[in-house]
């Protein structure tokens, strides 16, 4: 990266987001069966190595890093043989990267932990922070796709009422279970499951009930 080189984010809607989870998925995994398999999708789909790394978030703070080739994706050994839920995300995030920010990436050169955190350091923390965001956004809109979340959130919805519970008087509390069940339908975690049923205001569809 010669001196001057200025690393913007690129600009994305929550609309541009959605979009293009949904081409990712199309292309990839055009089933649409749940929980997506991520691991698979990015080893066989897009054929990245997923390596892992002892200690990498203690040396970087991140779960994960990818090369700028887009070859390999780092991530937290610990986070890869203990943390199934977040490593899934983890890899979905990094698929963002890859999808989203793929023209930062490969002029760049960078293959080492060193040479990552080089990298990143580079970037003003404005921008740094808008491309954690987007891929982040990405991660959980690939994870939790918006069609299923709806038809899932419906399934569970159905099922604590079954069990006697009226939304409108237990609303904490029969969440907590929706957000319980959906987790383990979509293999990831009640907090990114809440992120996703907020970002698409469902709950609000279901308040009175």
């Amino acid at each position: 990266m010669g001196a001057g080189d200025q690393i913007l984010a690129p600009v994305f809607s929550s609309d541009d987001l959605r979009r293009k989870a949904a081409e990712f998925l199309a292309r990839h995994h055009p089933t649409g069966g749940i929980p997506i398999p991520i691991e698979e999708l990015v080893e066989f789909q897009l054929g990245v190595n997923i390596v892992p790394m002892p200690g990498l978030h203690e040396m970087l703070e991140a779960d994960a890093f990818t090369s700028s080739e887009l070859a390999d994706v780092h991530v937290d050994e610990f986070i890869y043989r203990c943390r199934p839920t977040r490593y899934r995300f983890t890899l979905a995030h990094e698929v963002g990267h890859m999808v989203l920010h793929r023209d930062l990436y490969l002029p760049r050169h960078f293959a080492s932990l060193v040479e990552w955190r080089a990298f990143v350091q580079s970037i003003p923390e404005k921008e740094h922070g808008w491309l954690e965001y987007q891929a982040h956004a990405f991660a959980g809109l690939v994870l939790v796709p918006p069609e299923p979340l709806v038809r899932e959130t419906a399934k569970c919805v159905a099922r604590v009422q079954a069990e006697g519970l009226r939304l409108s008087e237990n609303w904490d509390f029969a969440w907590t279970r929706i957000a319980a069940f959906l987790g383990k339908t979509f293999a990831v975690s009640s907090q990114v499951i809440e992120r996703r049923l907020n970002k698409d205001e469902l709950p609000s569809q279901y308040r009175n009930q």
